[in-house]
């Protein structure tokens, strides 16, 4: 199970998409007022200013990234079952994908709400979803290329 190629690849995944949830993804600091944003998985962090009243649903990456994990994991123990894994690799891309474009939406937000003219900062947990999604992409192929290797087997036979 875990000396299997993409298992190795899809735990490397799960720990990046946990630990997105621990890391801030963005900050923005406006030296003239000193206010500063913080953008989560959960949520938007102000220091000297006061959040607008709609922010939107941010905790919506946290829920995203942890949905993504849960696949990730869920889907270690498929390797029975190689096309439950890649439907279940699938279903991790487009996970992903969105928390990806869920960072990007909030982080932009995000920009509006403090001073306009400068420009905020990518945290390290912003880049985190890029590195699960090569590492889904790599998991898929192995355990095509698993599949394939079976196929051929059964024709020799």
């Amino acid at each position: 199970m875990i000396q299997r190629i993409q298992s190795v690849f899809l735990l490397l995944l799960a720990l990046a998409m946990l630990s997105m949830l621990a890391l801030p993804l963005w900050h923005k600091i406006d030296g003239l007022t000193n206010q500063e944003l913080t953008l989560t998985a959960f949520g938007f962090t102000p220091k000297g200013m006061q959040l607008p009243a709609s922010t939107g649903p941010v905790w919506l990456i946290g829920l995203l990234a942890g949905a993504s994990a849960a696949v990730a994991i869920f889907e270690i123990f498929q390797f029975r079952n190689r096309g439950k894994q890649l439907l279940l690799g699938t279903v991790n891309l487009l996970l992903i994908t969105a928390t990806i474009g869920a960072g990007f939406y909030f982080s932009s937000q995000g920009e509006q709400m403090l001073n306009v003219k400068l420009a905020g900062q990518y945290m390290a947990g912003f880049y985190l979803p890029t590195l699960a999604l090569m590492l889904n992409l790599l998991a898929n192929r192995f355990i095509r290329r698993d599949e394939q290797l079976v196929r051929s087997m059964d024709r020799l036979r």
